[in-house]
This record gives C-alpha cells, structure tokens and sequence, in this order.
C-alpha cells in the first residue's frame, strides 16, 4: 500500500486521540456540569454537525478548483486542535457550542480533501483496502483517546477540563505531521510518458447517476443516525457512571478498528452495496437493542456498534469516490458530506425531542426504522448491479 495511505492514517490516529478524549465526555459534562437540557446537547451536537456539511461542501469543491489538497488537511487540523482547550473554559452550554463549530469548521475543511487525496493516492480495485486502513488507524486513535479519557476520569472523577486540555496535545501532533504530507502524483500518459493533465472538475449536477443513488440512500439512512452522543445518554440513563459509559465506547472502537480494513478488502472483491447494506441491518439491529434492553446489554450492543462502523464507514467514502470522476473527488465528497450531514442535523434534532417528549428509547426505535428501510431500498435502486 502506497506510502501516503500511512502518512494520512498516521495523521488521523493522532487527531482521533485528541477528538476522541473530549467526545465522549461533552455530553457528560453538558448534563452533569453546565446543566444542559438533553435537547440542547442534541442543538449542539446538530449545529456542529450542520457546520461540518456545510463547510465540506464548499471546501471540495474549493480544493478541486485549486488542484491541492495540503493546505485543507494543514489549516483543518489546526482548528480542530484549537477546539479542544475552547470546551475547558465553557462555563454556559452555548460556549461549548462555540468551541464544537471551531472544532467541526476543521473538520468541514479538511474532509473531503483527504478523502479525495486518498482516492487519488491508489488504484480503484484497491480503494476500499486503503480507506479500511484509514478508517482502522483513525479509529485506533479513537481507542486511545477514550482509553485515556476513561482513565482520567477514573481517577478525577470531575476533570473534564483538564481531560479538554490535555486533549489540545495530539491534535498539535497531527497538525505537525501535515507539514510533511505531499500531493499525489499525477498519472502518467500511456502515450506520452508524461504526467496527464488533471481533469477539469465538473458541477454537482453533472455527477454520474450511480453517486445520486448512493446519496439518496445515504440520506435516508442519516435521518435515523443520530449522534453517537445519544448511545453515551442512554448507557448512563440505565445506570452506567461517566467512566463505565466511556468505557463501553471504547469496546466499541475496538471491533470498528479490527474491521474497517476487512470490509474494505471484503467490498473491493463482492461489491460496496452487499457490504453497506449488511452494515446498516447491524445497526438496527443494535439500535433495537439499545430501545429494549436493559444495563447488562450495553457493553454487547456497543462492540456490535463497533462492527457496524467497520462495515459501512470506509466502505462508504469508497462507494462515493468509485462514483466521482478523477478531477471531482473533492466535489463529489464534499457535496456528499454536505447532504447527508443535514439529514444527521436533522436526526439528532429529532432524537433530542423524541428523547424529552416521549422517553429514551424513542430515538432508537426511529433510527432502527430508518436503517430497515434504507437497506431495503438497495436491491430496489440498484437492482441490476450491487457493486
């Protein structure tokens, strides 16, 4: 595998520790310190989120024009870094707010250029083998930066904004390891010998019509995808502590990291839609779990979440980017990115009121449904070709 595939899953590793220290325990320190409602954490994490989509839309597109990819990952990195120590000085739920779009602006920028530096870096039979191994080093950070955040908590059981501060430092390690990443090299000219001419980039609406079914179901499925924070709401609602919540999250970034890379190798040979398809059945089945079942099956349903993950998540940006012509990849990422965060806005918005108004299994039931229905649609929009 090319060596930038290591470089850029590097970079993640390090920025997920830091990213992965504070997630898990925002929401905890929203409830228990600042007293937020839970329909606030669900504004927050919406908001954060609605910013990221927006952002990687306009950046791939930006980055396709511009014919470079470095500069996105260099100041992207660099804000989300920033975010980190912003959430130790909240003292009201609305500075958190703040600090999470500072955090998501970076990841909005970054994004799809990475995504679409990685897709330029190897051939496509080999595409869902290099983002499984993005997706498995990124999610090894994550198992790191949950591991420390529990570890910190255990022994300072209020030291959320110490845990924010010390999470400032990997994320300056990633951003450090940014200055040393090249752009892909163009592909040669069987003819000429001589590097071809990238492609122009081309409009959102001129984008291949296997990439609008992908994003419809993607959609579809998003609307039930509510923010992860909600599995840390519930692990605590049936009784688990800070630490123990956190360290169920941390299982299930273990299997999400065992897997992303099988999948990947697994969607090059059978197709991304049998593979994205399977994923989202888990993750009803998981969510259904989480609706009716009680403390002793939490840590179970977040190693099948982890498994989930590894599933769909590089296999996902794989079937994007299999859809995006060479000089669009950004474009093609980023609107992709951009839709389907607004629907996950809009599922983390419906999961907080669903949560208040009805009770806390609610969400999950919605988020099952919508799962069902979005892998039932695969053989019906795709009915000839499940690649």
């Amino acid at each position: 595998m090319h060596r930038r595939v290591w470089h850029l899953g590097w970079i993640s590793f390090f920025a997920d520790i830091s990213s992965e220290m504070a997630y898990p325990a925002i929401p905890l320190f929203l409830k228990n310190v600042l007293k937020a409602p839970v329909a606030a954490i669900g504004l927050v994490e919406g908001v954060a989120e609605a910013l990221v989509s927006i952002m990687k839309g306009l950046s791939g597109i930006h980055s396709d024009r511009s014919g470079r990819r470095t500069p996105y990952l260099q100041w992207g990195y660099g804000l989300s870094a920033l975010g980190k120590p912003m959430i130790a000085l909240a003292t009201v739920w609305p500075m958190v707010l703040l600090a999470r779009v500072t955090d998501r602006l970076g990841k909005g920028i970054r994004t799809p250029a990475r995504d679409a530096l990685l897709a330029d870096t190897v051939d496509a039979s080999r595409r869902g083998e290099a983002f499984g191994i993005h997706r498995a080093m990124d999610t090894a950070g994550a198992l790191v930066g949950v591991l420390l955040a529990l570890a910190l908590l255990y022994w300072m059981p209020d030291g959320y904004r110490t845990l924010f501060l010390l999470a400032a430092i990997p994320g300056a390690i990633s951003v450090v390891l940014t200055l040393r990443l090249t752009e892909a090299t163009p592909v040669e000219d069987p003819e000429t010998g001589e590097p071809a001419p990238r492609p122009a980039p081309i409009s959102v609406r001129d984008l291949p019509r296997g990439y609008w079914r992908a994003l419809a179901l993607a959609i579809v499925f998003a609307l039930g995808n509510s923010s992860d924070t909600f599995l840390l709401l519930r692990a605590q609602n049936l009784g688990y502590s800070a630490a123990a919540a956190i360290g169920a999250y941390a299982l299930y970034n273990v299997t999400y990291a065992l897997l992303s890379r099988p999948m990947g190798l697994l969607s090059d040979r059978l197709g991304r839609w049998r593979v994205l398809g399977a994923g989202w059945l888990v993750y009803a089945g998981v969510y259904v779990g989480f609706a009716t079942l009680g403390a002793h099956a939490v840590w179970p349903l977040f190693a099948v979440y982890g498994i989930y993950m590894g599933f769909t998540d590089g296999v996902g940006k794989a079937l994007v980017a299999d859809h995006a012509p060479a000089g669009s990849r950004g474009t093609a990422l980023g609107f992709f990115y951009f839709a389907s965060g607004f629907a996950t806005l809009a599922s983390s918005l419906i999961a907080g009121l669903l949560w208040d108004r009805i009770g806390a299994a609610a969400p999950f039931w919605f988020g099952a449904a919508c799962a069902v229905v979005a892998a039932a649609l695969i053989p019906v929009t795709r009915p000839r070709a499940m690649v």
